[in-house]
Protein backbone atom coordinates (compact mmCIF):
# COMPACT_ATOMS: atom_id res chain seq x y z
CA UNK A 1 0.00 0.00 0.00
CA UNK A 2 1.36 3.36 -0.99
CA UNK A 3 1.42 6.19 1.56
CA UNK A 4 -0.54 8.43 -0.86
CA UNK A 5 -3.41 6.00 -1.46
CA UNK A 6 -6.71 6.65 0.22
CA UNK A 7 -8.33 3.66 1.87
CA UNK A 8 -11.84 3.11 0.51
CA UNK A 9 -13.93 0.96 2.83
CA UNK A 10 -17.50 1.83 1.83
CA UNK A 11 -19.40 4.66 0.16
CA UNK A 12 -19.69 6.49 3.47
CA UNK A 13 -16.25 5.51 4.83
CA UNK A 14 -13.05 6.69 3.15
CA UNK A 15 -9.76 7.29 4.97
CA UNK A 16 -7.64 10.01 3.37
CA UNK A 17 -3.86 9.90 3.88
CA UNK A 18 -3.97 13.49 5.24
CA UNK A 19 -6.06 12.24 8.18
CA UNK A 20 -3.33 9.81 9.29
CA UNK A 21 -0.32 10.76 11.40
CA UNK A 22 2.43 8.20 12.02
CA UNK A 23 5.13 8.30 14.68
CA UNK A 24 7.80 5.64 14.90
CA UNK A 25 8.72 4.50 18.38
CA UNK A 26 10.93 1.80 19.87
CA UNK A 27 9.31 -1.59 19.79
CA UNK A 28 9.16 -4.15 22.57
CA UNK A 29 8.72 -7.04 20.16
CA UNK A 30 11.25 -9.30 18.43
CA UNK A 31 14.60 -7.95 17.28
CA UNK A 32 17.17 -8.73 19.97
CA UNK A 33 19.63 -5.90 20.64
CA UNK A 34 18.38 -4.15 17.52
CA UNK A 35 15.16 -3.31 19.40
CA UNK A 36 17.09 -0.89 21.64
CA UNK A 37 18.54 1.06 18.71
CA UNK A 38 15.89 1.26 15.98
CA UNK A 39 12.38 2.73 16.13
CA UNK A 40 10.41 0.11 14.21
CA UNK A 41 7.02 0.21 15.95
CA UNK A 42 4.46 2.62 14.55
CA UNK A 43 1.93 4.71 16.43
CA UNK A 44 -0.84 5.57 13.99
CA UNK A 45 -3.16 8.46 14.88
CA UNK A 46 -6.46 8.92 13.05
CA UNK A 47 -8.63 11.93 13.86
CA UNK A 48 -12.00 10.23 13.46
CA UNK A 49 -13.95 13.14 14.94
CA UNK A 50 -12.82 15.50 12.16
CA UNK A 51 -12.35 13.06 9.26
CA UNK A 52 -14.24 14.32 6.19
CA UNK A 53 -14.39 10.86 4.61
CA UNK A 54 -16.63 9.39 7.32
CA UNK A 55 -20.38 9.82 7.58
CA UNK A 56 -21.81 10.83 10.96
CA UNK A 57 -23.08 7.30 11.73
CA UNK A 58 -19.75 5.67 10.85
CA UNK A 59 -17.81 8.34 12.79
CA UNK A 60 -19.79 7.73 16.00
CA UNK A 61 -19.61 3.93 15.70
CA UNK A 62 -15.86 4.01 14.95
CA UNK A 63 -15.11 6.03 18.08
CA UNK A 64 -17.40 3.79 20.13
CA UNK A 65 -15.83 0.58 18.80
CA UNK A 66 -12.30 1.92 19.34
CA UNK A 67 -12.91 1.96 23.10
CA UNK A 68 -9.66 2.62 24.99
CA UNK A 69 -7.82 3.35 21.74
CA UNK A 70 -9.85 6.57 21.25
CA UNK A 71 -9.02 9.78 23.09
CA UNK A 72 -11.60 12.25 24.39
CA UNK A 73 -11.03 14.38 21.29
CA UNK A 74 -11.99 11.48 18.99
CA UNK A 75 -8.44 10.62 17.89
CA UNK A 76 -7.88 6.88 17.48
CA UNK A 77 -4.37 5.69 18.39
CA UNK A 78 -3.22 2.30 17.09
CA UNK A 79 0.20 0.94 18.04
CA UNK A 80 1.74 -1.78 15.90
CA UNK A 81 5.04 -3.39 16.85
CA UNK A 82 4.55 -7.02 15.89
CA UNK A 83 7.10 -7.05 13.11
CA UNK A 84 10.78 -6.14 12.80
CA UNK A 85 10.42 -3.58 10.01
CA UNK A 86 8.74 -0.20 9.87
CA UNK A 87 6.94 -1.01 6.63
CA UNK A 88 5.36 -4.21 7.97
CA UNK A 89 4.26 -2.42 11.15
CA UNK A 90 2.90 0.50 9.13
CA UNK A 91 0.88 -1.86 6.92
CA UNK A 92 -0.34 -3.75 10.01
CA UNK A 93 -1.50 -0.55 11.72
CA UNK A 94 -3.32 0.66 8.59
CA UNK A 95 -4.97 -2.74 8.12
CA UNK A 96 -6.18 -2.73 11.72
CA UNK A 97 -7.58 0.78 11.30
CA UNK A 98 -9.32 -0.21 8.06
CA UNK A 99 -10.81 -3.25 9.79
CA UNK A 100 -12.11 -1.09 12.65
CA UNK A 101 -13.74 1.40 10.27
CA UNK A 102 -15.15 -1.45 8.12
CA UNK A 103 -16.81 -2.93 11.21
CA UNK A 104 -18.27 0.48 12.04
CA UNK A 105 -19.52 0.93 8.46
CA UNK A 106 -21.56 -2.28 8.48
CA UNK A 107 -25.31 -1.64 8.38
CA UNK A 108 -27.14 -2.10 11.67
CA UNK A 109 -28.85 -5.48 12.15
CA UNK A 110 -32.60 -5.62 11.48
CA UNK A 111 -34.80 -5.23 14.56
CA UNK A 112 -35.81 -8.44 16.30
CA UNK A 113 -39.26 -9.80 15.52
CA UNK A 114 -41.25 -10.63 18.60
CA UNK A 115 -42.50 -14.23 18.57
CA UNK A 116 -44.91 -16.15 20.78
CA UNK A 117 -44.82 -19.84 21.64
CA UNK A 118 -47.52 -21.93 19.98
CA UNK A 119 -50.50 -23.19 21.94
CA UNK A 120 -49.22 -26.75 21.69
CA UNK A 121 -45.81 -25.73 23.06
CA UNK A 122 -47.46 -24.03 26.05
CA UNK A 123 -49.59 -27.13 26.76
CA UNK A 124 -46.56 -29.47 26.52
CA UNK A 125 -44.57 -27.27 28.90
CA UNK A 126 -47.37 -27.19 31.47
CA UNK A 127 -47.88 -30.96 31.16
CA UNK A 128 -44.20 -31.71 31.81
CA UNK A 129 -44.22 -29.22 34.71
CA UNK A 130 -47.18 -31.00 36.31
CA UNK A 131 -45.46 -34.36 35.76
CA UNK A 132 -42.29 -33.15 37.50
CA UNK A 133 -44.38 -31.86 40.41
CA UNK A 134 -46.08 -35.26 40.78
CA UNK A 135 -42.73 -37.05 40.80
CA UNK A 136 -41.45 -34.72 43.51
CA UNK A 137 -44.58 -35.30 45.64
CA UNK A 138 -44.06 -39.05 45.43
CA UNK A 139 -40.56 -38.67 46.89
CA UNK A 140 -42.02 -37.76 50.30
CA UNK A 141 -42.71 -40.03 53.25
CA UNK A 142 -44.95 -43.02 52.83
CA UNK A 143 -48.00 -43.10 55.15
CA UNK A 144 -48.65 -46.32 57.06
CA UNK A 145 -52.38 -47.09 56.72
Amino acid sequence: MNADDKIIIADDAVIHPDDLHEDFIRSSGPGGQNVNKVATAVQLRFDAANAPGLSERVRERTIKLAGQRATRDGVIVIEAGRFRTQEQNRADARARLAELVATAAEPPPPPRKKTRPSKGAIERRLKTKAGRGTIKKLRGRVDDD
